[in-house]
């Protein structure tokens, strides 16, 4: 049988998650005054769910294990890593779709040029990382659901 206690970690990882994808929609709409229910599935946006969800199953891990514990140390490098990737590498990467939907736009308008493989045209999103400030309110959030749930 599973301890309840065993199951505290991801059970705490994945609420900081939901909670994160359920305070972006509200985050753009203070921002932006516009609503947009889709974001809830979205990536990129604040907070961040990626650094919510790894945070918090690094707190929640040294909450129950101690915090000088192997299992902590393991999931603080992944947590590192999990939001470096968001932050830097996901983030570059919307940037470079970006660019590239900018140079196919630029040059059929001002050059003959006309790009008639359907690729040129896919539907591509954009913004698939996170700004820093978005990773620091998912580390936050996943903080906070860990020590309240604790």
């Amino acid at each position: 049988m599973i301890a309840i206690d065993s199951l505290y970690p991801i059970t705490i990882a994945l609420l900081a998650n939901v909670i994160a994808q359920i305070l972006k929609p509200l985050f753009l709409y203070l921002k932006t005054k516009r609503f947009d229910i889709h974001q809830t599935i979205a990536s990129g946006g604040f907070p961040s769910s990626h650094a919510a969800t790894v945070t918090a199953l690094s707190t929640a891990i040294g909450l129950q294990q101690g915090f000088e514990s192997t299992y902590f140390a393991i999931t603080a490098i992944f947590s590192i890593i999990v939001i470096y990737d968001a932050v830097n590498v996901r983030y570059y990467a919307g940037r470079n779709i970006q660019l590239t939907k900018q140079l196919i736009y630029d040059i059929e308008k001002y050059t003959d040029v006309k790009f008639s493989h359907p690729i040129y045209h896919e539907k591509i999103k954009s913004v698939l990382g996170h700004k820093f400030i978005e990773a620091i309110g998912g580390i936050l959030l996943g903080i906070i659901v860990a020590v309240i749930f604790h």
